[in-house]
């Protein structure tokens, strides 16, 4: 092994030793609130792409639906609340992302069949098509379906009313 691989190793190293400090800082927090509230749940600790993700799972999947509320509104909160606990332990903003009961997963699927289905509809027309509004999470999802399929997107309007335009190529 050169030197040069060795530092380049030892970068990627310490970029994967952080998040996953940030993934046992959130584990740490999300066990807390478990216990806070009673309920049962597992974590599980992973690192996608450039982002540290937790996600809370359980056999009684019905119970954890507290913690992910009305269209997910809890979980966004819960989310944010995890972040700030990894930002005070560690002083660094946190990309983490927060998964409860799989219901982010089940969402991933279903807006990336969505903006998919859009990406067809703007090769056959030609024509730019508007999305319904999104929060953040939905549009990454969403843009990243639509670069997948060849095309361009971009966000327009302000929060909470923000929404996808998926462009002709």
């Amino acid at each position: 092994m050169t030197e040069g691989t060795t530092s380049a190793a030892a970068e990627g190293g310490d970029t994967l030793t952080r998040l996953e400090q940030e993934g046992e800082i959130a584990a740490d927090y999300l066990e807390g609130l478990l216990d806070i509230a009673d309920l049962d749940g597992d974590i599980d600790m992973d690192v996608e792409a450039d982002r540290a993700a937790v996600s809370i799972i359980s056999d009684s999947a019905r119970e954890l639906q507290k913690l992910v509320g009305r269209d997910g509104e809890v979980l966004e909160a819960l989310q944010e609340l995890t972040r700030l606990a990894v930002h005070r332990e560690t002083g660094d903003r946190s990309r983490l992302m927060l998964d409860i009961a799989g219901f982010r997963a089940k969402k991933r699927a279903e807006l990336a069949e969505l903006g998919a289905k859009a990406a067809v509809e703007v090769k056959s027309t030609g024509q730019p098509v508007k999305l319904d509004p999104m929060t953040p999470f939905e549009r990454k999802v969403v843009h990243d379906a639509i670069a997948a399929a060849g095309l361009r997107s971009e966000s327009e309007g302000e929060e909470p009313q923000r929404f996808v335009v998926v462009l002709p190529a």
